[in-house]
Parts: structure tokens; C-alpha cells; sequence
């Protein structure tokens, strides 16, 4: 049993009583915490990050208080998030007591009775927590102008205006005034919501939060900068899932009671992830900065090679929970201790590494990663020096990777494959050309997001056309018929405690009022056709090629308003309203045609879109950047009808077949009624035609007309 049953206060006290043998003690919280600021204290003093400079020093407060911020910042950002996972997917929200019967009579009806204890620790959690996020954000926010500027903290007008300057005008500057102020919202928010679907979505402003902090740091002059700052963010966002975990585990852990080994069992799956996202995203991180083995054996190399070592003890201490510990936790009393035995020193571990990861923010790699001074334009631009002339085979053999979706197809892979399974070991069945078709989009998708199209769809308007409606026609095709939704909402076990999983969320977007509109056929036709218009002729498309941020919201779009369209034309996922097939035809044929007319306008256009950029790569081959543009047009124009068409086709069978369903579900039923209904209708004829028949006639004979007005029969006359 998972959720929590209580029937009088006096059980409540006994579960509070048996919980309160687990847990983490106080006293592992004060070392964790301890251990932090010792690794603080000494990986700055292994690298010297702190020393006294010769030139522009801040002084001691700021050399010495800038980490142990971050420190205090990067925990408390762990332990917000970490909460609100626990609130959102892994703790039920409210105590079920159970009552001796209902209106109806009958026995034991379920009925909640407040919040669980462990959750309402889990939020008070959060929300202190945030306010620590939000104090040591604005900490981290002064004193690195401090750091900057090389001034001491003053209250002077000169260093005020400074910093005001700093916030406004400088990358980093605005990055940590985003993250203060999201680290308010998300307090503020933590303070006063509980609602599920608030909860989640403070969880994602949360998440939000760390893309600023991945946006800036060594990263960002880096000769593959966009790979780093993705790196980074993966990095943070498996930090803060598992090292915010395992400090709400230690907080909570005497209040779960009943809940522990449930709740357990569904952190340790999330830890899994989260350590596979941490350390091989550290790896990419650290083979971007360091060229050579020898770069190893530099205080940023022997740092990088500490925290490696010390994240996979921390995976081996998760798979002993994982593996030996958590099955036997209902059955083993001595299992219990040794658990949060193994959790207090991962937190204190967790803690260490954290101080170091810290001084290694504030110690140059070995490589430079400053922009030099003779750099090409495509360089100034886009950050990468110009790609060769595309040929044939260098449209296989250029690749940029772009960890973030990279990190996406791999995640939904392994859980497509780990769902088909569980149904397969269940007795029932998958087709696997589904599972075909979603491994072709997943690689299309890495594909165009990694490979050739993305290198030369920086400097090329026909490439980005190329990239564009691959993602929004191609890619959505094969996703939308591996029909993840459905295998998910068959694959995963409902949760019957109250709290809500991966399933019970799905089901809440499918059953949104959100959902009934993206997915009204209407709205996802004119979302699909229109919204490339609203990209292309607004600052949308600077943006996106300018700002990584982006360029990756740019992609995503691109995918999910052509997986929507998809999904309304031939899913089989749920969706709250599909369109008559007559409809989805005529839709179908409109999108067609406005593709037709953008690329038509394109390919006769004489105005470059964003020539800032397209018109200064400095290019030495290929077609002028005008010329360029209008043969992206004809892109547009021939891979957006092709797709389409298929769909067309597509829908046109999908009716056929329906058509046929519906007159074989037609036969079968007269079958059974020995055709019932065709009787039935017969009859009614049969009685019209028999009631007309023995109705008087009201029609007067003509022998029955006056002697002056009876016709006179043919060839009489007078």
C-alpha cells in the first residue's frame, strides 16, 4: 500500500512515531553543510581563484564571498527544484482516511482529510528555500560586478551607477538580475500555491531559472560555445534533480512513514537519470575545455578529475540503494538504518562536490576561450568559423552536435523501447513498424538538429529552409505514427495514492482546456500555416539566429506545431476532438497552397530577410545571399507540398478504412439481429405505402363536375 491510511489520531501519532525511527538526524544536515564550505575553502586555496590580485582587487570580502554565494545559491536552487519534483510527481499531496460509509451506503469510502506531512514539509522546503535562492542570487549578483570591476563593495554614487550600468548593459549582468528575479516569483509562489497544476508549473519557472546561469561562464567564447552552454544546462538540470532529491529525502525522511518505499522506488528511477545526465554531460563540458591529457594535470584538470570520481561513487552508493537496499526496506528493519545511513553520507559527499564545482567556476580552464581579435565575420556572427562549400557527401559528413536534443532522443528512445517491453513481458502486443517509425524520427530529428542542415543553416537561407520544414513536416510524420501517448498511457502503472506520475500527467495536458485548443483542427492548421509568416517577416528571426536561446526555442517550435498538425490529421494518440475527414482534406489542401504561396513569394522576393546577418558571413562560394534566399523559397515550396501530399493520402485511406469499419460493424450487427434495422425501415415503407392505399380519394371525378364545366371530349364541336 502506497498512500497513507489513517483513522484516528491516534494512528497518525503511531505512523509519525515509526517514521521518526528513519530518516536523516539534524546533525548530517549541519555537516553537509559544513562540508560545503570546507571544499569551498580549500579547492580555492588548491587553485588560488582567491588570492589577493595584484591589479584591480576587490578585496577579501568579495574574493572570499563571491564562491561561498554561489555556494549557498547553488544549493538552495537544488533544493527548490528537488522539492517541487517531490510536490509535483513523487509525493501524494493529501492524507486518505477512510470512513465507515457514505450517503450510498457502502463501506470504506476513501476521503482526504488534509496535507500528508511529508509533503507539507517538502513545500515549507521549497519555499524557504527559495528565499535563500532569491538573497544569495542578489549576493551573487553584487559582488560579482565587485569581482568585475575589481572595486570593493561601496556605497559610493560612482559604484552605484556602475553596477546599475552592470545589470543593464552587460550579459552577465542581466543573466544573474533574471535569475534574482525568477528566484522571487518562484518564492512568492511556493508561499501560496498547492494545486497540482500550479506546483508544476512553478516547478518550470524553477527549471527556467538555470537557463540564464547556463548562459553565462567560461562557455561562452568557447570555439564550440553552443555545445557547452547545452552541456551546462543539461549538467545543471541532472544536479539539481539529484542533489535536490537527496536534500528533500534528508529533510522529510522521519515524516514519510507508510510512503517510504514507494517514495523511494520513484526517486531512485529519477536519481538514475539524473546521474547519467550529470556525469556524461560533465564529460562533454570537460573535453570541450581541455584539448590534451596533459591539460588533466592543471588545477582546473585535477578539480574536473575529483568531481568525476566523486560522481560515480555517488552512482555506485545509488545503485547499492537501488539494487539491495530499497527491496528489502518492508521486510529488513536493519535495511531502514543502513538507508539513510548511505543517504547522509551521499548528501555529504554531494556537498563536497558541490564546494568544489564551485572553485571551479572561479578557475580559468586551460584552454582560451576569448574571442581573438582577428576573427572572421562568420565567427563575430555565429560564433563557429565558416564551413566549407557544401558538397553531396559533406551533407552526411558535417556535424555540430546539439546535446539538448541529442539528450532528448536518446531519453525518449530508452523509454519507448523500456515501455514496449513491459507490454510485451505483460502478454500483449506492439506493432514494431511503430517502433520503426519512431526511431527514423528520432534520427531525422538528431539529424536535422545536429547534422548538416543545422552547420550551414547558420550562414545559408536555403539550409535554414532545409532545417525548417524538415522539423515541422518530416520529423512530426514518423513521431506522430510511433504513437508515444498511446504506448505510455498502456505501458505505466496508475498510481492509486493521490500522487501523480508520468501517466497521471499525461492524462491532466490530454484532458486540458490548453490541449482542446493547440489540437482544435483549426487552430493547429492556422498555427501550422501562419505561424511561419509571424517568424520570418518579425525580429522572431533575428532573434533565433542570433540568441541560442533561440535558436532552440526556434526548433522546438518548428516540432511541435508540425507534430500538432500531424497528430489532427492522422494520430492515433487521444486528443479531445478530432476533424471529420472532409475537413481534414480541405485543411490539408489550404496549408498547401499557402506553402505554395510563401516559397512562390520568396523565390520572386527581392528584399533580403535579416541581411545583417545572411548579407555580412563573408562568404566566398556559393550564390549571393539574395540568390540564396529565393532558392530557399522553392525549398519551402517543394518540401512542404510532398509531405502534405503523403498526408493527404494519408487521410484518404485512414477514411477509406473507416468507412469499411463502419459497414463491417454495420454487417456484424445485422448479423446478430437478423438485419433488424433494414426490417425496420422496410416496414415503414410498407406501411406508408399501405396507409395511402386505403385513404379516401379527395380528388372529384369529372362526371362529377356541373353540366356548364365538363370538358368537351376531343373532336366534338357544335
Amino acid at each position: 500500500m502506497e498512500g497513507v491510511a489513517t483513522t484516528t489520531n491516534q494512528s497518525k501519532r503511531g505512523n509519525a512515531g515509526a517514521a521518526g525511527e528513519s530518516g536523516v538526524r539534524p546533525a548530517w544536515l549541519i555537516v553537509a553543510g559544513a562540508a560545503v564550505l570546507v571544499a569551498v575553502v580549500l579547492a580555492l586555496a588548491f587553485s588560488g581563484a582567491a588570492a589577493p590580485r595584484q591589479l584591480s582587487d576587490p578585496g577579501v570580502l568579495t574574493r572570499w564571498g563571491l564562491p561561498i554565494s554561489k555556494a549557498v545559491h547553488n544549493i538552495a536552487v537544488a533544493a527548490v527544484i528537488g522539492s517541487l519534483v517531490f510536490a509535483a510527481v513523487i509525493l501524494p499531496r493529501n492524507v486518505r482516511s477512510r470512513s465507515g460509509s457514505n450517503r450510498s451506503g457502502s463501506a470504506d469510502a476513501a476521503a482526504e482529510t488534509g496535507e500528508t506531512p511529508a509533503f507539507a514539509k517538502a513545500m515549507a522546503l521549497a519555499s524557504w528555500a527559495a528565499v535563500a535562492w532569491t538573497l544569495s542570487a542578489l549576493a551573487v549578483l553584487v559582488l560579482t560586478y565587485s569581482d568585475a570591476a575589481g572595486l570593493p563593495l561601496s556605497s559610493d554614487p560612482v559604484y552605484t551607477q556602475g553596477l546599475a550600468s552592470y545589470l543593464t548593459d552587460f550579459d552577465t549582468g542581466r543573466a544573474w538580475l533574471s535569475t534574482t528575479m525568477i528566484a522571487a516569483v518562484v518564492a512568492t509562489m511556493t508561499f501560496g500555491v498547492r494545486s497540482s497544476l500550479w506546483l508544476a508549473l512553478t516547478l518550470l519557472l524553477a527549471l527556467g531559472g538555470l537557463v540564464p546561469m547556463a548562459l553565462i561562464g567560461h562557455s561562452a567564447g568557447g570555439d564550440d560555445h553552443y555545445a557547452a552552454i547545452n552541456s551546462i544546462a543539461l549538467h545543471l538540470v541532472g544536479v539539481c534533480l539529484w542533489v535536490g532529491g537527496i536534500i528533500v529525502l534528508a529533510v522529510i525522511g522521519g515524516k514519510l512513514g507508510t510512503q517510504t518505499t514507494a517514495v523511494l522506488k520513484r526517486f531512485s528511477a529519477l536519481a538514475g537519470f539524473a546521474f547519467a545526465l550529470v556525469f556524461l554531460s560533465g564529460i562533454i563540458n570537460a573535453s570541450l575545455r581541455i584539448g590534451s591529457l596533459a591539460q588533466l594535470g592543471s588545477e582546473w584538470g585535477l578539480l574536473v578529475t575529483f568531481k568525476a570520481i566523486a560522481t560515480i561513487l555517488l552512482g555506485g552508493i545509488g545503485l547499492m540503494h537501488r539494487q539491495w537496499i530499497i527491496p528489502r526496506l518492508d521486510t529488513n528493519l536493519s535495511a531502514r538504518r543502513v538507508l539513510w545511513q548511505l543517504i547522509a553520507v551521499e548528501l555529504a559527499i554531494m556537498a563536497a562536490v558541490s564546494g568544489v564545482a564551485v572553485a571551479l567556476a572561479r578557475t580559468a580552464p586551460p584552454g582560451s576561450e576569448q574571442l581573438q581579435p582577428d576573427a572572421t565575420p562568420a565567427r563575430i556572427l555565429t560564433g563557429y568559423e565558416l564551413p566549407p562549400e557544401p558538397t553531396p557527401m559533406r551533407w552526411l559528413t558535417e556535424w555540430r552536435p546539439d546535446w539538448l536534443w541529442i539528450a532528448f532522443a536518446i531519453t525518449v528512445a530508452a523509454a519507448y523501447v523500456l515501455g514496449m517491453l513491459k507490454l510485451r513481458r505483460r502478454g500483449d502486443s506492439w506493432p514494431v513498424l511503430r517502433l520503426v517509425s519512431w526511431f527514423v524520427g528520432l534520427i531525422a530529428l538528431t539529424y536535422f538538429t545536429s547534422g548538416a542542415p543545422a552547420v550551414y543553416g547558420m550562414v545559408l537561407f536555403s539550409a535554414h529552409m532545409v532545417d525548417h520544414m524538415a522539423l515541422t513536416m518530416v520529423v512530426p510524420l514518423f513521431l506522430v505514427i510511433g504513437a508515444p501517448v498511446t504506448l505510455a498511457l498502456k505501458a505505466l502503472t496508475p498510481r492509486t495514492d493521490g500522487s501523480r506520475g508520468i501517466r497521471e500527467w499525461i492524462l491532466v495536458i490530454v484532458h486540458s482546456k490548453f490541449s482542446a485548443l493547440v489540437t482544435h483542427p483549426l487552430f493547429a492548421a492556422a498555427n501550422f500555416a501562419g505561424s511561419i509568416v509571424i517568424f520570418y517577416y518579425s525580429p522572431l528571426f533575428g532573434f533565433a539566429l542570433r540568441e541560442h536561446v533561440g535558436h532552440e526555442l526556434m526548433n522546438l517550435h518548428f516540432l511541435l506545431t508540425g507534430y500538432i498538425f500531424v497528430l489532427t490529421m492522422i494520430g492515433t494518440d487521444p486528443i479531445p476532438r478530432r476533424a471529420p475527414f472532409p475537413l481534414r482534406l480541405l485543411l490539408l489542401f489550404a496549408t498547401m497552397a499557402f506553402h505554395a504561396f510563401f516559397g512562390v513569394a520568396l523565390t520572386g522576393g527581392t528584399s533580403l530577410l535579416q541581411a545583417s546577418w545572411f548579407g555580412n558571413m563573408g562568404r566566398d562560394w556559393g550564390p549571393s545571399a539574395l540568390e540564396d534566399q529565393q532558392i530557399g523559397g522553392a525549398v519551402t515550396w517543394g518540401i512542404g507540398e510532398i509531405p502534405t501530399l503523403l498526408l493527404a493520402i494519408g487521410v484518404a485511406v485512414m477514411w477509406s478504412r473507416s468507412d469499411a469499419k463502419e459497414s463491417r460493424r454495420k454487417d456484424r450487427a445485422a448479423d446478430r439481429n437478423n438485419d433488424a434495422e433494414l426490417s425496420a425501415y422496410n416496414n415503414m415503407f410498407a406501411s406508408l405505402a399501405e396507409r395511402n392505399s386505403t385513404r379516401p380519394s379527395t380528388r372529384r371525378s369529372s362526371h362529377d363536375a356541373p353540366a356548364g364545366q365538363r370538358p368537351t371530349p376531343p373532336g366534338d364541336s357544335e
